[in-house]
C-alpha cells in the first residue's frame, strides 16, 4: 500500500487541487460551507498520506526530515479543523516535490544525448555468416565484421584485416590510426578504409561510451562540499525547528502559532538549491561535450588561476602540414615526389601529397621502405629518395651550403624535415610541423577573460619549437625538453606557491600531471587513462570546449551561492513576518516556501542553457 501511494503521489496532488477548487467554488460561489469543509478535509487527508509515509520511512532510519515537519503541521491543522490551510499546505508540498522530480529528470536527460554517439548495430558472425544485430546482442568473445565507413560497435581486438580508424571521438588524435591483427579498436570510432574482423572484448557499459555515461551519472550523484554542509545543517536544523515549535506551544499554548513555525521552518529550498545547480551544470557540460566528474570538481575548477598545457594534440591539431618548402631542382620533378608519397600512409607523406595538390602522374616501381629514414623507389627509370638526412647520406646526395643553412632555419622553426632527391641530386627540402589549432589564441584569451592569470606551456619538444608556439599564442611561460616527471614536479612547485592549477594534456604521458593538478583536463589521446585520471574530459579533443567548461564551472558555483542566498533569505523573511507582522499564516508560509523552491529550481535550470559569451 505504501508503494502504491508513493507511486501515485502526483495523481494525489492533482486530486487535492481539484478538491480545493471545488471547496472554494462551493464556499464563495454557492455559500455552501459543508461541501467546502468536506472537500478540503478530504484533500488534507489524501495529501498528507504520501508525506506521512515518507516521514515514517525517514524516522525509521533516524532522520528527522522536512516531511516530518510538514506531517506534524498538517495533522495539527486538521485537529484544530483548519482544513483550508492543511489542504493548501499538502498540495503545495506535493506540487513542489513534483517540480523537483521533473527538473532533475530534465537535467539528467542530457546524458541520453551521449548515447546517440554510440553505434546501434553490429555485423555478428552467426552460423558461418555475418548478420546484422542490435549492439546489445553482442557478447564478449563474439566475432564481428567492420566495413569501411562503419562505426566500431564495441571495444575489442582485430583478428584479421587491415585498415585505418578515425579515433578522434575517443582519443582526440586527428590522424587515422593503422589497425592490423592484434590492434585494439574502440566503440564509436570510424573505420575510414579497409575491412576488419574483430573479437569483442568489452561490451555494453564496459565500453568507452558506457564508461563516459557512467561517469556523468556518478558525477551528478556525487556531492560537493557545499551539499555535504547543507546535509549536516539540515540534520540538526530540522529537529531544532521541531523543538522550537514545541517550546512555543508550551509557553504560549498557541497551537496555530506552533504549527505555523513548523511550516515556516521548512528548509526545502536550501536542500534542493545546491543539488539542482550541480546537476544542471553537469548536464549542460555533458550535452556540450564536457564531462565534469562530480560536483566537487565544479567548485575546484571555478577557482583555477593557472592553466598548464601540453603542446601536441592540445594546443596543436595533431595533424602535420607542410609549412615551408625550398626548391633546388625543376618544379616538374615534384610529380615524382607526389607519386612516391601517395604510395605511403605515413602522416608526413599525406601532408606532402595534400600540399603538392594535382601533379603529373607517374608509375612507381620497386619501392623500398628504409625504417626510420624514408623510402626509395624507381619512377620512370629514375631513382627517387624521400626521407631524412640519414637517407640522403645513405644515397650519397650532396648537400651544399645553401641547403645546410635552410635545414638549420627549418629546424629552428620547429619543423620536421623531408628531403627529396632524384638520381642522387637534391631537388627539394620541405618543412612540416603540427600547426596550432584554429581559434586557439582566441580561446586562450577567453580563459584570461574568465580569470586565468597564468597560461603555461610544458612540452617534450625542443625549446625553439616551444618558444615559437608560445610566442604565437601569447602564453605567459613556456618550457621545453620536459619529461613527464619534470612536468609533474613543476605542477607541485606551482601548487606550493599557492596557485590553483589545471593541467590540460593527452592523458597518457601526462597522466602523472593530470592526477597531481588541482584539476586534470584530458583532451583524449588515451581512452581509459584520459577518462580515469582526469577530472574533466573534453570530448573530441575540442579545445573550444575548454573556455565553455571554465565558464560553466564558474556559473554553476555562482548559481549555487545564489540559491543558498534565496533559501536562507526566505526563511529569515518568513520568521520576521511572523514575529513582527500579523499577516503571516501557515498557508502563506507554505506558499512562499514553494515559491522559493520553484525560484531555486528555475535559477538552477538556467544553467542548462548556459553558453559562453563571445
Amino acid at each position: 500500500m505504501q508503494r502504491f501511494i508513493l507511486r501515485k503521489k502526483n495523481q494525489i496532488a492533482l486530486i487535492c487541487l481539484a478538491l480545493i477548487l471545488i471547496g472554494f467554488v462551493s464556499k464563495f460561489g454557492f455559500k455552501n460551507h459543508i461541501i467546502f469543509s468536506w472537500a478540503l478535509g478530504i484533500a488534507s487527508f489524501l495529501g498528507v498520506l504520501p508525506i506521512a509515509i515518507q516521514a515514517y520511512q525517514a524516522l525509521r532510519i533516524k532522520v528527522v526530515s522536512i516531511d516530518v515537519l510538514v506531517t506534524i503541521a498538517v495533522v495539527g491543522a486538521f485537529i484544530i479543523r483548519n482544513y483550508e490551510e492543511a489542504a493548501i499546505v499538502t498540495f503545495l508540498f506535493l506540487f513542489g516535490a513534483f517540480l523537483e522530480q521533473r527538473t532533475l529528470s530534465k537535467t539528467r536527460s542530457a546524458i541520453k544525448e551521449l548515447t546517440e554517439m554510440a553505434p546501434e548495430t553490429a555485423l555478428k558472425l552467426i552460423a558461418g555468416a555475418f548478420e546484422e544485430v542490435d549492439v546489445e546482442e553482442v557478447e564478449v568473445g563474439d566475432v564481428l565484421l567492420v566495413k569501411t565507413g562503419a562505426k566500431v560497435p564495441v571495444d575489442g581486438v582485430v583478428q584479421a584485416g587491415e585498415g585505418h580508424a578515425n579515433e578522434a571521438s575517443i582519443t582526440g588524435e586527428a590522424v587515422p590510426v593503422e589497425k592490423v591483427p592484434g590492434s585494439k579498436v574502440y566503440a564509436g570510432t570510424i573505420l575510414e578504409n579497409g575491412t576488419l574482423r574483430m573479437v569483442a572484448e568489452r561490451v555494453g557499459e564496459d565500453t568507452t561510451f558506457g564508461k563516459i555515461i557512467e561517469l556523468v551519472e556518478e558525477a551528478q550523484d556525487s556531492k560537493s562540499a557545499a551539499e555535504r554542509f547543507i546535509d549536516r545543517f539540515a540534520k540538526y536544523y530540522t529537529p531544532a525547528v521541531l523543538m522550537l515549535a514545541a517550546l512555543v506551544w508550551l509557553i504560549t499554548r498557541d497551537l496555530p502559532l506552533a504549527i505555523t513555525i513548523l511550516v515556516l521552518g521548512c528548509p526545502g529550498a536550501l536542500v534542493i538549491g545546491v543539488p539542482v545547480s550541480n546537476v544542471a551544470g553537469i548536464g549542460n557540460g555533458a550535452r556540450n561535450g564536457v564531462l565534469l566528474k562530480g560536483s566537487e570538481v565544479i567548485g575546484d575548477f571555478s577557482k583555477v588561476d593557472t592553466f598548464i598545457f601540453d603542446k601536441t594534440g592540445t594546443l596543436t591539431v595533431g595533424k602535420p602540414e607542410v609549412v615551408d618548402m625550398e626548391l633546388y631542382g625543376e618544379k616538374q620533378d615534384l610529380g615524382y615526389l607526389a607519386a612516391v608519397e601517395s604510395e605511403s600512409d605515413h602522416p608526413l607523406a599525406k601532408a606532402i601529397v595534400k600540399h603538392l595538390g594535382k601533379t603529373e602522374s607517374h608509375v612507381v616501381g620497386n619501392s623500398d621502405v628504409i625504417k626510420g629514414e624514408g623510402i626509395i623507389a624507381e619512377v620512370d627509370g629514375e631513382r627517387v629518395a624521400v626521407g631524412n638526412l640519414s637517407l640522403m647520406e645513405r644515397e650519397n646526395v650532396s648537400l651544399f651550403e645553401k641547403v645546410m643553412e635552410d635545414i638549420a632555419r627549418f629546424e629552428k622553426q620547429g619543423n620536421s624535415l623531408v628531403l627529396f632527391a632524384v638520381s642522387g641530386k637534391l631537388q627539394a627540402l620541405l618543412g612540416i610541423r603540427d600547426r596550432v589549432r584554429p581559434g586557439v589564441k582566441e580561446d586562450l584569451q577567453r580563459l584570461k577573460n574568465l580569470g586565468a592569470k597564468n597560461l603555461i606551456l610544458l612540452s617534450g619538444d625542443n625549446q625553439g619549437t616551444v618558444d615559437l608556439v608560445a610566442g604565437e599564442l601569447g602564453l605567459t611561460e613556456a618550457r621545453g625538453n620536459m619529461l613527464p616527471e619534470d612536468k609533474a614536479a613543476y605542477v607541485s612547485e606551482l601548487q606550493k606557491q599557492g596557485r590553483i592549477v589545471a593541467f590540460v594534456g593527452d592523458g597518457v604521458n601526462d597522466s602523472p600531471s593530470l592526477a597531481l593538478a588541482n584539476i586534470g583536463i584530458a583532451m583524449g589521446g588515451g581512452t581509459d587513462v584520459a577518462i580515469e585520471t582526469s577530472d574533466v574530459v573534453l570530448m573530441n579533443s575540442d579545445f573550444r570546449r575548454l573556455p565553455h567548461a571554465l565558464g560553466l564551472a564558474k556559473a554553476s558555483a555562482r548559481n549555487m551561492r545564489q540559491n543558498i542566498f534565496i533559501a536562507v533569505g526566505v526563511v529569515i523573511f518568513l520568521l520576521a513576518g511572523l514575529l513582527f507582522g500579523e499577516w503571516m499564516n501557515m498557508s502563506i508560509g507554505m506558499l512562499v516556501h514553494e515559491a522559493s523552491i520553484l525560484a531555486v529550481i528555475l535559477n538552477g535550470m538556467r544553467l542548462l542553457g548556459y553558453k559562453l559569451r563571445k
